[in-house]
């Protein structure tokens, strides 16, 4: 598992034929993903939940397919629940049910004050869910509407960590201890006489024993339906949260942090049987036939002999360890935490090509982003370690990072003679001599963490961490927001152009699209619109008492001093001192603290400087 190769593509299918104009950016959908936290057997499918996508294998885990059909964006998925033909999955979002085998979703929320959803169990008709924040509801039709349940206490419950059923009982693992009920929620009794207030976090049955996994105090066992429990930890670690459980046979098996363990003996005794995981943090397991499955933050591994040893089966799950793609004739590139790979047979085998690319002793170089120009390719790192370029596909590498005060980075774009860097903190550089050398281009950019870059005919496109994207039409010389319509702060990890519109991908916000010649031609309108020259206007009004403005422009972005001094020079007042884009200005002066008479402003920007004196009568 450490030593393959998985990546993180994302793919922006866009099939175009008429995308309405408006003068704005619209939202489209966009992809996400994260770790594996909860799975289910429901027949013969198997389903694993990862971030906003439900991944379904129907080979035996051969290959994994994602389903993400009717999911709202953000939606992080906590727990999976098979009863009969319908697939339930609890998210951040509340409930969704699926009647097809997970090919589409519907939420089913009528009723939820919460819907921050933590637990799903079913008994007959009754289906329930936990949530973190309200306790938990009770549905009896399929969760078309649902009721708070009431457990009769005079504290309330909020959390629930888990729901179970055993022995025609539900049980629920709260953050006031475990209770369990007879007559389907009606009412509740204190069920951890043994375990004392202990959150319990999974539980599994076999034909006689209950077994409940708890946040630091291990496995519990129970042999009268949950009446009394006895701890059964001989071999397990002194604090165990124990996040999963599973039986198959005689086999008990336990989700430790990043270690397996496997009992014969109804848990007397704990073996550690993690072979194969690696540094695997084990969330999930689930039990199919002969197979037992671990959903992990590394994705999902099997195992066919109790837990002894494991291996990975995510052929075709995404994982988030590689973070850009570029082709070069009939070679494909990726950049991943570990380097640089490259395929010649369209990415059915990966050979790492690193030579030349250094790393710190703590992490191995990190590729944020690779752009080809011609025979060369350049890849932007991380780590402080500046662009590299390589003139022989991949085989060696050099750093080309003169002049570059960050090493970060995160994009690269090729526009004919110029090569653009986007870097983590300094914004971005202009080479135009194929690397060797750089400078900043960031007038007008108030945001300098650029993490893409796009480039349309003479058009460059930069997308920031919070300030939206911006647009030059000059070669990076100068930058203009052009935001109408995103949302605010909107941190834009991917640009891509399409036809005549620009694609961007933000994070937690979608992806959001807008035509190509409203930016351009917002941009030349404002352009038309900025002084040619600096200039101070005079004040008005003048004579003043109390107040007065003061006007001046600025042809380009320039540190800028204003100030007010007395008839003997003394300055007495500071309007203005700092940096300030192109533009008209109106700066007001109150003087209601100074006596009357003559007085004078003075403004300093770049070469300029001019003094007009204004007149202050009480």
């Amino acid at each position: 598992m450490k030593n393959s190769l998985l990546f993180l593509i994302v793919v922006f299918c866009l099939s175009i034929t008429a995308i309405p104009v408006h003068a704005q950016w619209m939202q489209t959908n966009g992809p996400s993903g994260g770790s594996i936290r909860c799975i289910a057997v429901s027949g013969t499918n198997l389903f694993a939940g990862a971030g906003g996508t439900v991944f379904i294998s129907t080979n035996n885990v051969v290959s994994w397919s994602a389903i993400k059909s009717g999911f709202s964006e953000s939606t992080d998925l906590t727990a999976f629940l098979s009863n009969g033909t319908n697939l339930f999955a609890g998210t951040n979002k509340g409930v969704y049910l699926s009647t097809d085998s997970g090919a589409y979703w519907t939420p089913v929320n009528s009723g939820l004050t919460s819907q921050s959803i933590s637990a799903l169990a079913v008994l007959d008709t009754c289906l329930f869910a936990g949530t973190t924040d309200k306790g938990f509801f009770l549905s009896t039709n399929n969760g078309s509407s649902w009721t708070a349940v009431d457990l009769g206490l005079a504290q309330p419950i909020t959390h629930i960590y888990s729901l179970f059923v055993s022995f025609k009982k539900l049980f629920a693992g709260t953050n006031l201890g475990l209770f369990s009920s007879i007559n389907k929620g009606t009412t509740w009794t204190k069920a951890d006489s043994g375990m004392a207030n202990i959150w319990v976090l999974s539980s599994v049955a076999n034909d006689t024993n209950l077994f409940v996994g708890t946040f630091g105090k291990g496995v519990y066992l129970s042999s009268d339906s949950g009446k009394s429990w006895t701890a059964v930890n001989s071999g397990l670690p002194i604090v165990a949260n124990v996040s999963a459980l599973a039986v198959r046979g005689t086999s008990l098996i336990a989700g430790i942090a990043m270690e397996a363990y496997l009992s014969t003996n109804n848990g007397t005794s704990w073996t550690s049987v993690d072979s194969g995981l690696g540094n695997a943090a084990i969330s999930s397991l689930a039990v199919s036939g002969t197979k037992v499955f671990a959903g992990t933050n590394e994705g999902i591994f099997l195992s066919s002999n109790d837990g002894t040893t494991w291996i990975a089966a995510d052929s075709g799950m995404i994982k988030t360890t590689g973070y850009c793609l570029a082709a070069s004739g009939t070679s494909l590139f990726a950049g991943t935490n570990q380097g640089v790979y490259l395929s010649v047979n369209n990415g059915r085998t990966w050979t790492a090509v690193n030579s030349g690319l250094t790393s710190n002793s703590l992490s191995p170089t990190m590729i944020y982003c690779l752009a080809v120009n011609g025979g060369d390719l350049f890849a932007g790192a991380g780590g402080n370690e500046g662009p590299y370029l390589s003139t022989n596909n991949g085989t060696s590498w050099t750093a080309v990072n003169s002049g570059l005060t960050c090493g970060n980075v995160l994009s690269i774009a090729v526009s004919d003679v110029n090569l653009f860097a986007g870097t983590a903190v300094d914004g971005i550089y202009r080479s135009t001599d194929n690397g060797t050398s750089w400078i900043a281009v960031n007038s007008g950019l108030t945001n300098q963490y650029v993490s893409s870059l796009a480039i349309s005919g003479t058009n460059l496109f930069a997308g920031t961490g919070g300030n939206g994207v911006f647009l030059s039409t000059d070669n990076g010389t100068s930058w203009t927001a052009v935001n109408s319509g995103l949302p605010g702060s909107a941190n834009v990890y991917a640009l891509a152009v399409s036809g005549t519109n620009l694609f961007a991908g933000t994070w937690r916000n979608g992806v959001w699209y807008r035509p190509l010649s409203q930016m351009v031609t917002d941009v030349q309108r404002q352009k038309k619109d900025l002084p040619s020259t600096f200039s101070l206007g005079q004040n008005y009004p003048n004579p003043f008492n109390p107040s007065t403005s003061i006007s001046f422009a600025l042809p380009s972005k320039s540190f800028v001093s204003l100030k007010v001094f007395d008839l003997l020079g003394r300055e007495v007042a500071t309007l203005m001192n700092g940096q300030k884009p192109a533009g008209t200005y109106t700066q007001k002066w109150y003087a209601g603290n100074f006596p009357s008479g003559v007085y004078f402003y003075r403004l300093q920007a770049g070469s300029f400087t001019e003094t007009k004196k204004l007149l202050l009568l009480r």
